[in-house]
């Protein structure tokens, strides 16, 4: 069997773990890379051994050697890319989210049913230990019907800047951003129910915190304190049609004593928390249960679950099984972040 020739587009952080996995994946060819920083695709193409650097996307698109893509570029881009991608017949594999509104979400998708490609957005949490070993769980009903979820993901200190902080080339801040991973994840515990309704906050009141001394924190490499145009917090009730509901809490900046990450599942038959680490509730014996299961990763494991994401991405393109994050979920959660921005905006309910 060839080998699947995949180019990188953009270079920024998330690239690494891209290119990191795809070397590790004895099926893959690192083929090239884009950036619209030249010197920055040269230097990872002579970091991972790419036989290319494009100048140009079109001169990637036209290259007929290319098999697929990661999109790792700023939201705002995501659509464009994938839908070009898409157009050139190559298979896709976006970061989260798949783009910044609901309208360019139905563009993409439109596009993706008119050809047999693999589209896979980057939901890495489904790839997780903990999350694959919860969900075995799910599925052979051990948490019966799972009516209502919890999912906190704040910083206390940790606006990134650069174009995170951009809302015109991310879309918003943390919740676009961060809280996208956590609400996915409940979501498609949950069983991937059809949204309902939405009522949502965010907030800006700290920025990014300039003043702050003596506590580090991860930034950007074009990295600016005087730039912020992001909520600090954003927080939402999800209601699913299904009766069920979720509830959100994140931030990049908070008066907090810590950071904190949270997801809770709650069912008629049990509970489940997936972080901070991996614990199954019961009751048996008129007598609750409090279970750990006994796994090398009880808390989301970064690397292994990137290795994972990419493994499948590459197995579906080589034998054509259908994601296990394809674009229908990208739009059915992109429906829900803008679902909350709007609630945000407008002080009212969003239905669908």
């Amino acid at each position: 069997m060839s080998k699947i020739n995949v180019c990188v587009i953009g270079t920024g952080t998330i690239s690494d773990h891209h290119f990191k996995a795809y070397a590790n994946n004895p099926d893959v060819t690192i083929y090239g890379v884009y950036d619209y920083v030249y010197e920055r695709a040269q230097k990872k193409a002579e970091q991972y051994g790419a036989k290319k650097v494009f100048k140009s996307l079109e001169e990637l698109f036209l290259d007929t050697n290319v098999d697929a893509v990661s999109i790792c570029t700023w939201n705002k881009t995501h659509a464009e890319i994938a839908i070009e991608a898409l157009k050139h017949d190559l298979h896709i594999l976006v970061e989260k989210p798949l783009c910044m509104t609901v309208e360019e979400a139905y563009a993409i998708q439109e596009e993706a049913d008119k050809h047999n490609k693999v589209f896979q957005v980057g939901f890495v949490r489904r790839f997780g230990t903990n999350t694959k070993v919860l969900k075995s769980f799910i599925d052979a009903g051990k948490l019966g019907n799972i009516y209502y979820a919890k999912a906190t993901y704040t910083r206390r200190l940790g606006n990134p800047g650069g174009w995170f902080v951009d809302v015109n080339k991310s879309g918003g801040g943390p919740l676009i951003d961060i809280g996208v991973h956590i609400i996915d994840i409940c979501w498609y515990l949950m069983g991937r129910p059809k949204v309902k309704s939405i009522s949502g906050n965010t907030y800006n009141h700290l920025g990014n915190r300039k003043n702050v001394k003596n506590l580090s924190f991860y930034k950007t490499a074009d990295y600016d304190q005087t730039e912020n145009t992001v909520e600090d917090l954003a927080n939402a009730l999800i209601t699913f049609e299904n009766g069920a509901s979720l509830l959100v809490d994140v931030s990049y900046t908070l008066h907090a004593k810590e950071d904190e990450l949270g997801v809770k599942l709650y069912g008629t038959k049990g509970g489940a928390e997936l972080e901070p680490e991996l614990v199954i509730i019961s009751e048996e014996n008129d007598t609750i249960l409090n279970m750990q299961p006994q796994i090398d990763h009880l808390t989301f494991d970064f690397q292994n679950a990137f290795q994972n994401e990419i493994n499948s991405f590459i197995e579906c393109c080589v034998t054509g099984v259908v994601s296990q994050a394809p674009v229908e979920d990208g739009v059915e959660i992109m429906k829900i972040l803008e679902g909350i921005y709007k609630a945000a905006e407008t002080k009212s309910e969003v239905r669908y």
